[in-house]
């Protein structure tokens, strides 16, 4: 693996009439660490990820019917549009330098038996309140993402199930076997595939509607509340906050803005789910017209999960090759090399927006491991989004439920915010399996669901989900937090000296400021040191490659006599 070379302070003394225009684009640095898989250079096509060992794959009985079911397929019509996945990307690329936030929610696996028009409506409007709530605190546009229309499949750790003596297949999810624990139902089915697809069809043109036919407009936003909500202490806290919103709309439409207007009452929403099973995947990746690049039109986003990342194996393979916007999912077990080298195989141009990096933890986990894979993908200069999924590290078994307690949900998501604030990164979005449906399966939250009651509406095929009001009380939760790293800023900007300008460059500066902000137990150094870089008049040269938004992640010892090496030398110049 091959990383950008960085330079030390002292490296400007060889260069000391560097003019400053030259010298502030010297700081701009591309991600040049190579894959470690070197056979990944080879030509990708939509089945090349044949060629690869492949995780998690269903052992289908009759290999011609699954090859009949997917041709079927390959002859539908695409579920979503190439030029959505690029409006996707570019919303993404904003939530990687926080200047937008990414929401994405909803059930840990689909079922054919639980699809309904009702079940979509009610998932859908409190992923609205969500976003709503985290617009208003976090004052930055929220980008929508359901985990909905082809969330189908479900990795396993193991690929039977025992019970009472009885051991079969283990369920894999709708679109591969049935959760009744029978043989029969555990025989992997290829005419599920067709049957997942016609359910995806028919839940995105709901989806479209709501989102463009008005339902999803700002002048709803009050009407968006579920009736078992009404009483309780989130849903009388979103209330208010729909209040605010309607005034603050009244306001704007007084101002002149027309109320029919699409940015009143149309909303951008997108679909994504898990990239597992690649038989499907393949069936409809097709090749844009525009640009002449595949897509895999299932969906607008897709991830690879922990148990399918390797780096020689059939998904990365694929990943690599479509133009989607991507995630991969990783835990405390991601060594850091092998994170950047990941990074450069799936996003080998360094687009912003391209990937995002899905941190599954666990609270504790998460403050030990977390910064370092920060601090290499700020070495490798490479651009990711960065995601909590506060789900899949805090799930337990209790009174034999697969469940999850709201307060280490809850922990996670602080200690994923705690990091990125005192490594000066941007906590680009939260990712959590939620319902819109009235469910007891994972504790406490203020529903107050008790270890007794999770028999009471324990309704998952899978993983536990958080109910409307569980979900609400995360979105307020980061909502505080967003509404905490804007104040923050803002009252930074207030200090901001033209000296410092000067100094770091005008695309340096903002990221200064903000990390002097959110550390200001280093204030005093830091501002001391750019001071004496100031006045040693562009000398002082910033290792670009530990630079994360713009702030080198130096101690204030470190910094203190770096600056006084640098004033020295300004001394010098001014003597003789």
């Amino acid at each position: 693996m091959q990383l950008t070379q960085r330079s030390g302070l002292g490296s400007a003394q060889r260069r000391p009439n560097m003019a400053p225009r030259a010298m502030r684009s010297s700081l701009k640095v591309k991600a040049i660490a190579e894959p470690i898989v070197k056979q990944q250079s080879k030509a990708w096509g939509p089945d090349s990820w044949r060629n690869y060992p492949a995780q998690q794959q269903p052992e289908y009985p009759d290999v011609e019917q699954v090859k009949k079911a997917t041709g079927d397929i390959a002859q539908m019509p695409p579920l979503i549009f190439a030029g959505e996945c690029r409006t996707l990307q570019s919303r993404l690329a904003k939530a990687a330098t926080g200047e937008a936030f990414v929401i994405t929610g909803g059930d840990c696996a689909e079922a054919f038996s639980q699809f309904n028009a009702n079940r979509i409506r009610d998932f859908y409007r409190v992923l609205l309140q969500m976003s709503v709530v985290l617009g208003f605190g976090g004052g930055v546009p929220v980008v929508k993402l359901g985990r909905i229309a082809g969330q189908f499949a479900k990795p396993r750790s193991s690929g039977s199930e025992t019970k009472d003596g009885v051991t079969l297949p283990a369920y894999r999810g709708d679109i591969i076997n049935g959760p009744e624990f029978t043989e029969e139902a555990r025989i992997p089915d290829p005419y599920r595939l067709v049957r997942a697809y016609n359910q995806s069809a028919a839940t995105l043109n709901l989806l479209r509607g709501f989102s463009s036919g008005g339902y999803g407009g700002l002048n709803r936003v009050a009407k968006w509340n579920l009736d078992f909500m009404a009483n309780t202490i989130e849903g009388h806290a979103y209330m208010d906050l729909a209040k605010r919103v309607d005034e603050a709309i009244q306001f704007m439409i007084a101002c002149g803005m027309d109320p029919a207007s699409p940015l009143m009452n149309e909303t951008e929403f997108f679909t994504s789910h898990e990239c597992l099973l690649l038989d499907y995947e393949e069936a409809l990746t097709r090749l844009d017209s525009t640009t002449n690049q595949w897509y895999d039109c299932s969906a607008h986003f897709l991830w690879c999960g922990e148990r399918t990342r390797q780096l020689d194996h059939a998904h990365i393979e694929f990943l690599r090759g479509i133009r989607n916007p991507i995630g991969v999912k990783v835990s405390d077990k991601m060594d850091p090399r092998d994170l950047v080298s990941m990074i450069a195989t799936l996003n080998p141009n360094n687009e912003p927006g391209r990937l995002s990096v899905i941190v599954r933890m666990g609270a504790k986990k998460l403050r030990e491991k977390f910064p370092a894979l920060i601090e290499a993908v700020r070495q490798a200069g490479q651009t990711v989004v960065w995601v909590s999924d506060p789900m899949h590290g805090n799930t337990e078994t209790v009174n034999g439920y697969k469940t999850r307690r709201f307060e280490n949900i809850r922990s996670e998501i602080e200690a994923f915010f705690d990091v990125h604030d005192q490594c000066g990164s941007v906590p680009g979005g939260v990712h959590v399996e939620m319902t819109g449906d009235n469910v007891t399966e994972c504790i406490g939250g203020g529903s107050d669901v008790t270890a007794e009651a999770l028999e009471d509406r324990y309704h998952t095929h899978c993983d536990p989900r958080l109910n409307a009001e569980q979900a609400l009380e995360v979105a307020f939760y980061v909502a505080n937090r967003l509404r905490k790293r804007r104040h923050a800023k803002e009252e930074a900007a207030k200090n901001w000296h033209p000296a410092q300008t000067r100094v770091l460059g005008e695309d340096l500066a903002p990221a200064w400021v903000y990390h002097l902000a959110l550390r200001p137990d280093k204030a005093g150094a830091m501002n001391t040191a750019w001071a004496a870089a100031a006045a040693a008049n562009w000398q002082l040269q910033l290792p670009r490659a530990r630079v994360s938004r713009g702030w080198p992640s130096r101690g204030a010892r470190e910094w203190q006599g770096a600056a006084a090496a640098a004033a020295a030398r300004a001394a010098a110049c001014i003597w003789w």
